[in-house]
């Protein structure tokens, strides 16, 4: 990172739901190291502590962090404004809580599309309705990013939960930038595609098992769909939204940006 850019968030306060592991969490390392002052919200408030340890300190005031489960909107709304209490208005709102995995039928303990939709989806719609309450004033750019997923657009067998709601994610990030627009609130969501988190490791996993094969075999076929042949790292995603919520992009509002190395092009 160059030294212009190290400091172009100094002194904003920005909220990032799902901040202790993988993609969130490397938001959180890239966001403190432009100078923001952080919010992290998980339901894993231990995870989140780890985090903090190792983010670099800002000149505006400590980090803070707590539980936060996004599907129940009064916690939500209830830890969002103990943010802003703590550590003042929100400059961006990073919602990057979700759950991954298959759904179906013949899921043990009964079909898993609820918890997907009600976490995804419901949890995304909780967090950015509760931060726009509580956004600094009017006169500079604010800005809502949503974590959603190549998977909002291709479908996958068995993942109907998990593509339905990411899916569902892109309809919030429009109707909802139209709705901020006038209040000069920008609204984009990233849709990564493979990212070497625990998740995709998962993933992974799962598909070797339903395949009969190796991991290594089905990471080679995953990645056999993907033109440059590999993996995002959680970094990559973090630059990007550093990027949308930086005055370089002025004016992008209701877009969702694709990061999935070819494997998906608009």
């Amino acid at each position: 990172m160059n030294g212009e850019q190290s400091g172009r968030l100094l002194g904003r306060h920005v909220l990032i739901t799902g901040g202790g592991t993988g993609i969130g969490a490397a938001i959180a390392e890239r966001l403190a190291a432009e100078g923001a002052q952080l919010t992290l919200l998980a339901r894993d408030g231990a995870r989140l502590e780890e985090v903090l340890s190792g983010l670099e300190t800002v000149e505006s005031g400590a980090h803070f962090s707590m539980s936060c489960d996004v599907r129940d909107a009064k916690a939500v709304d209830e830890a969002v404004a103990a943010a802003a209490h703590a550590c003042g208005p929100l400059y961006a709102c990073i919602a990057n809580a979700g759950v991954g995995g298959p759904n179906g039928p013949s899921d043990e303990g009964g079909d898993r599309w609820d918890d997907l939709v009600l976490t995804n989806l419901s949890g995304t719609y909780h967090t950015l309705r509760a931060a726009a309450q509580h956004l600094s004033p009017e006169g500079s750019a604010r800005h809502l990013v949503v974590i959603s997923s190549i998977l909002a657009r291709i479908g996958v067998p068995g993942y109907s939960g998990y593509c339905a709601s990411k899916a569902g994610l892109l309809g919030l990030v429009r109707a909802m930038s139209a709705e901020l627009a006038a209040s000069d609130v920008q609204v984009n969501a990233v849709c990564p595609g493979w990212v070497n988190t625990s998740m995709a490791n998962e993933g992974i996993e799962g598909m070797a098992a339903g395949m009969n094969m190796s991991v290594e075999e089905a990471q080679a076929l995953a990645m056999s769909a993907v033109p440059m042949g590999r993996m995002s790292e959680p970094k990559d995603i973090a630059g990007l939204v550093a990027w949308l919520i930086s005055e370089d992009a002025r004016g992008v509002t209701g877009q969702a940006l694709d990061m999935n190395g070819g494997a998906f092009m608009s």
